[in-house]
């Protein structure tokens, strides 16, 4: 028997509670886990509150993140005893994922904890932390360096904007955090940021083209917020869109792309090669300021992550949580 958080939906309504599971009711996988730690991610949050149908199939154990040992496989590139982590691939969605003690998943979807990290510090970054690297990494790779101009982060609170915010300062970048909270702005500065705007600038209707602002924008918002964000983009620059905390519909026109030549580069976390994936785990472990991932952890057993999803959806919530499924 193994302690998991189950989403059901019957007759008796949507509901997600703490239990005990066989292990023999583990889904189909040639790869199984004694998960360590996990995450709550916003679309954990979703799922466990039901806010959004990201669950496909019922019962379900949520968590798109988790890190632990192997204790046995199928798969030629892991073995028992080897230290793992796993992002995406459907797991909490369709596939029983990480908030439990333990998982069977596709060896596919894994990569080996990078030696950089513990299990603890590889589910303080998660999803978060690797979209963000994505997300840094799509735009050097369309061209962005340090000294062109500001680089814009929204939803500068939450996971993904913590890390970006950290990540591009560590690589010299000048950033500007768009936040609802203004109250948090000596964490932003903190992580890096230089300079600390309202989420109302960028949150309601705005022009189809704006004053030029930044070189570069991180978007883990999108709407109106994604929207403002292309409009106050200089010429040639580049917007990273990676999220849909506010919605997922684009008001926008098509002015920033054909006057101003700006890219709108769409970051897909879910479903990445493998080698892309250890590639920005290896850029993680060699940029990341640990003494930042402190500062961003809240810690909390496995049975009190019903509770804090709610807080997450609330957007209460600064930086990332980090699960112990083993307390």
């Amino acid at each position: 028997m193994f302690n998991a958080i189950v989403i059901d939906k019957d007759t008796a309504g949507y509901r997600a509670d703490l239990t005990q599971l066989e292990e023999a009711r583990l889904p189909v996988g040639d790869v199984s886990v004694r998960v360590a730690y996990s995450t709550l991610n916003y679309k954990d949050g979703l799922a466990i509150t039901g806010k959004s149908p990201v669950v496909r199939q019922f019962p379900m154990v949520p968590g798109i993140d988790l890190a632990g040992t192997v204790e046995s496989s199928a798969h030629p590139r892991f073995r028992p005893g080897e230290q793992v982590l796993l992002n995406g691939w459907g797991v909490g969605e369709s596939h029983w994922g990480g908030l439990a003690q333990k998982a069977r998943v596709q060896g596919d979807w894994l990569i080996h904890l990078p030696q950089a990290f513990t299990a603890r510090q590889a589910m303080a970054i998660g999803t978060a932390g690797y979209t963000a690297m994505l997300c840094l990494i799509a735009l050097e790779r369309n061209g962005l360096r340090p000294g062109q101009g500001e680089v814009l982060v929204t939803g500068a609170n939450g996971g993904v904007g913590s890390f970006a915010i950290s990540l591009l300062a560590r690589r010299g970048y000048s950033v500007i955090a768009a936040t609802g909270r203004p109250e948090e702005a000596d964490y932003l500065r903190q992580l890096g940021a230089s300079q600390v705007i309202e989420r109302a600038e960028l949150s309601q209707p705005g022009r189809p083209l704006a004053k030029e602002r930044w070189v570069a924008a991180i978007d883990s918002v999108g709407s109106h917020t994604l929207a403002n964000a292309c409009a106050g983009t200089a010429a040639d620059g580049l917007v990273a869109a990676c999220g849909l905390a506010q919605g997922m519909d684009f008001p926008a026109s098509v002015a920033p792309f054909i006057l101003r030549g700006v890219s709108l580069l769409g970051i897909n976390s879910v479903t990445r090669p493998y080698q892309e994936r250890v590639h920005a785990w290896e850029r993680l472990a060699a940029e990341l300021d640990l003494a930042h991932l402190e500062l961003m952890i809240r810690e909390v057993a496995l049975g009190e992550a019903i509770e804090v999803a709610h807080e997450l959806l609330a957007g209460t919530i600064r930086g990332r949580v980090v699960v112990d499924v083993n307390r």
